[in-house]
């Protein structure tokens, strides 16, 4: 009978499995997660989760009974220590599993502060797994301190949670502008001025020099300009690196990721990769896609090809992000935009549509469902929006999807 073995239990590999076994595959299916439970949702971790507004059951994305009662064997709290992939194994601990055929859904790991600068010091979160919130809650309360390191969206979702549980927040971005790598000026300028109007003090410029404790315990930050603030805890949002690390001892080919086709094979026939581990050709160049949808969508056509469907993955990237009472809705890539038409809505609506020449590529909408649909459609159709209708607030954006 053929085994099918995945490593990594989030999103990706979650939904592989419930594919494959959908899609009609009666062979062997084990999932190996390094965390004890079950595969969860992480998006609401720092939101709902972590403002008690959201219980753990309701996180995970399927009960523990779909995996038994789909013959999925579970194994959950243990870390893969190899992959044999001449022999078709792979081992945990003194244990080792052979397959027929391997996935790799490992995710990404958070960037850590130095341990130099005082990134090991109690009281120093990142906000990637269950542990890293549970860890974090208790210190989320009014009258606390907070220092934000990074003013990309983990950062920018951090400081609203803990700006609405009432911690002083201080948020420090290294670029001349919190969004910078991801997003436009006007972008930024609109989450610049919502974080402030809830009591956020946003420094763009700064750095971080090094975190002071006492008794193992952060009490302090030192800002690049030579600043010491008091503070509680620090939050570091800087970034994520694929996890990668199973597959180069594997001696899988590497490229900003586990390197995949456009099937979602690797340089190893047998073996698989889907979600954020994974970089795949798209329109010309390889990239890697750090989203949920992503992680669904590129999973479940890997578990089509495992069963031979040969079907390229056609991506149509989408994201999201829920700061205060903005739902900030994004579609596309905005890689090499050179204008930006802002679309004004009704009630605080916004849109920002960016365009490289006169082809949309790209849009942000905040609390503007509408927008980013129409937009959506055309983008993952190849299609443009003329801009000055995209731009007229009075105009249907209707038409646009007809032309």
């Amino acid at each position: 009978m053929s085994h099918i073995v995945v490593i990594g239990a989030g999103q990706a590999g979650s939904s592989l499995v419930a594919k494959l076994r959908k899609d009609g595959f009666d062979g062997e299916i084990t999932l190996i997660g390094a965390e004890e439970v079950l595969p969860y949702q992480r998006p609401p971790l720092s939101k709902a989760y972590l403002l008690g507004e959201m219980e753990l059951e309701r996180l995970f994305l399927r009960p523990e009974s779909f995996y038994s009662e789909n013959n999925i064997t579970l194994k959950l709290g243990q870390r893969v220590t190899g992959i044999d992939t001449a022999a078709k194994t792979v081992s945990l601990g003194d244990e080792v599993i052979s397959y027929d055929q391997l996935a790799l859904t490992t995710g990404s790991d958070p960037r850590r502060l130095p341990a130099a600068i005082g990134g090991d010091l109690e009281g120093v979160y990142v906000v990637r797994g269950l542990s890293d919130v549970d860890a974090m809650a208790p210190n989320v309360t009014e009258g606390k301190r907070a220092l934000i390191v990074g003013g990309g969206y983990i950062g920018l979702e951090a400081a609203a949670v803990c700006a609405k549980r009432g911690v002083q927040v201080t948020l420090v971005e290294m670029a001349d502008r919190i969004l910078q790598r991801v997003a436009a000026p006007e972008t930024s300028d609109f989450f610049r001025s919502l974080h402030t109007g809830h009591g956020v003090d946003i420094r763009e410029g700064v750095g971080l020099e090094r975190l002071e404790g006492e008794g193992g315990k952060v009490t302090r930050a030192v800002l690049s300009g030579g600043e010491a603030l008091d503070v509680d805890f620090v939050v570091v949002g800087v970034g994520i690196t694929p996890s990668s690390q199973l597959a180069e001892m594997a001696g899988l080919e590497l490229d900003n990721g586990i390197k995949v086709d456009a099937k979602g094979r690797t340089s190893d026939p047998s073996v698989w990769a889907a979600g954020d581990c994974a970089s795949f050709p798209f329109q010309g160049n390889r990239i890697r896609l750090e989203s949920v949808p992503n992680a669904i969508d590129q999973a479940e056509v890997v578990a089509q090809n495992m069963l031979g469907a040969d079907k390229d993955y056609v991506a149509t990237p989408w994201f999201w992000s829920d700061q205060y009472d903005v739902k900030l809705q994004i579609a596309g890539l905005n890689t090499g935009y050179d204008n930006v038409v802002t679309r004004q809505g009704e009630g605080g609506q916004v849109s920002f549509w960016y365009y490289k020449g006169d082809q949309l590529v790209a849009v942000d909408a905040m609390n503007d469902p509408r927008a980013y649909m129409v937009a959506k459609r055309l983008i993952d159709a190849g299609k443009t929006a003329d801009k000055a209708v995209a731009g007229d607030p009075a105009a249907d954006l209707k038409p646009l999807l007809k032309a």
